[in-house]
């Protein structure tokens, strides 16, 4: 199977990228952490620091199984602000593999078009960045091949559903019973 991607930027939601990559990692999917940034060292909103697999320089993403959003303010913002990124999603979305994003960070879809018909969340007052989207008040939506949570409380019900869309129903249940995910 090709990687998952989990880009992380300075300022982003710990609990939505961490969680996402354990619970990913749970599942045996191939998981590859991404800095937008020139460095490995990627501080999040709380200040709790990451070290990143790789920089967003030295990857190749055109053929990744998943490419992944955490959000929190401002990394949102500095994912949205990464043009290598910006391109990488875009292409990701042309060629109708899994898009995922959540909280803040599916502004970044609309903001690239990828919004316009779908039926998508995030966190509330970001609605208006989802251009021309279906707003859901869920907090998982799933339209074709894009994900979008709604914020922090949702992480794991979020990477569940990238771990469901990858490696199946059986294998999703498996690692929520293993987490006694209720």
């Amino acid at each position: 199977m090709n990687q998952v991607f989990v880009f992380l930027a300075n300022g982003f939601e710990e609990i939505e990228a961490l969680s996402v990559i354990d619970i990913l990692r749970r599942a045996d999917l191939p998981v590859c952490t991404v800095s937008v940034h020139a460095d490995r060292k990627v501080i999040g909103a709380h200040e709790v620091a990451v070290e990143a697999d790789t920089l967003i320089n030295d990857v190749t993403l055109d053929d990744a199984a998943c490419l992944v959003l955490p959000g929190g303010m401002p990394g949102a913002a500095n994912l949205m602000d990464c043009v290598k990124l910006r391109e990488a999603l875009v292409r990701q979305h042309e060629a109708g593999r899994l898009l995922a994003a959540i909280c803040a960070a599916p502004m970044v879809l609309g903001a690239l078009g990828i919004s316009k018909g779908r039926e998508m969340t995030c966190y509330p007052g970001f609605e208006e960045r989802l251009i021309d989207a279906r707003i859901s008040t869920q907090g998982v939506a799933e339209d074709g091949h894009v994900i979008t949570g709604k914020g922090p409380a949702f992480a794991a019900s979020f990477a569940l559903a990238i771990v469901k869309r990858l490696a199946g129903e059986a294998r999703a249940k498996e690692v929520a019973s293993g987490m006694l995910f209720q």
